[in-house]
């Protein structure tokens, strides 16, 4: 234990000072208010405050000796704020039809549904044997420390490891996204499995209920709304990555769009209207979202 050094004025203004034991040195003054001010001083609050100076050091010396090849700072950040008005004030097709667009769109709705729904049912079965108290603890370890290591791995790339062997594609986009969906699902869905009472699970082996009887009379029932919120909430994540892998792995939709119009043509009018398109199918899934687990509840 330390010592906790209260320093505080009395009404002469005058300095006082007092000591206890505790895991913090703490100051404690009074401001012009006459209200006591706390200052918390630790190790963990020392090492932020380095941590934080060191960053704002090596980014001021970055900034200092980046070779900007005379670029006019003025006439960068005007042309930069030109285009960000051409993206979100003045959206327009140019080279697509709405019903294109709405047809690209569709793809990558159904490639993030695709990759959700074989995600989900894979990850279901595993995280009945990942969940330590309804499974064996060796094995819900094992399984455990698999999924961490799917999940460690991003998206994306994913996609583009199994597009070496399955090539650019739909295909190779659905299976990298359902293999890292199936380990995000399998970790929550097990997680969720894991706050069923034991004492409803004791009460049903006390009867004699078999592994599978408690999946389909407690497991089951006591988690529904937990992995209907999850799977759709994993379902949006896909809609996003769908969006990025689009172009990425070569698989379609509207991200292959929005890649196409801001790398290919630099059309800062489709691409503006692309970005709208998919900001709004963003918002109509949270909507949807919300809606299907209040009814759940």
């Amino acid at each position: 234990m330390s010592e906790v050094v209260i320093k505080y004025e009395n009404a002469a203004g005058k300095q006082n000072n007092t000591t206890c034991q505790d895991s913090i040195t703490c100051n404690l003054e009074k401001n012009i208010f006459g209200k006591i001010r706390i200052a918390a001083h630790s190790k963990s609050n020392l090492a932020i405050k380095i941590l934080i100076i060191s960053l704002i050091a090596i980014s001021t010396i970055a900034f200092l000796t980046f070779d900007y090849k005379e670029i006019n700072f003025a006439e960068a950040i005007m042309a930069t704020l030109h285009n960000v008005k051409t993206v979100f004030l003045e959206p327009a097709l140019r080279r697509d039809t709405v019903m294109g667009v709405a047809y690209q769109l569709f793809v990558t709705f159904c490639l993030g549904m695709l990759a959700t729904i074989f995600g989900a049912l894979f990850a279901l079965i595993c995280s009945l044997f990942c969940a330590k108290n309804i499974s064996h603890p060796a094995a819900a370890t094992v399984i455990k420390s698999f999924v961490a290591v799917v999940r460690a791995v991003p998206t994306v790339l994913w996609v583009l490891i199994f597009a070496v062997s399955a090539g650019l594609g739909s295909v190779a986009a659905v299976i990298g996204l359902t293999f890292h969906s199936f380990a995000y699902l399998t970790k929550v869905y097990a997680e969720s499995i894991e706050e069923i009472g034991a004492g409803t699970i004791e009460a049903l082996r006390a009867n004699g209920a078999n592994f599978w009887q408690i999946v389909c009379q407690a497991v089951i029932p006591a988690t529904l709304s937990y992995i209907v919120a999850w799977t759709f909430m994993r379902f949006e994540i896909n809609f996003a990555n769908a969006v990025a892998v689009g172009a990425a792995a070569g698989a379609g939709g509207i991200g292959y769009n929005l890649y196409m119009a801001g790398s290919m043509y630099f059309d800062l009018h489709e691409m503006g209207f692309l970005t709208y398109v998919v900001v709004i199918a963003v918002i109509i899934l949270e909507v949807i979202s919300t809606k299907i687990k209040t009814i759940v509840r």
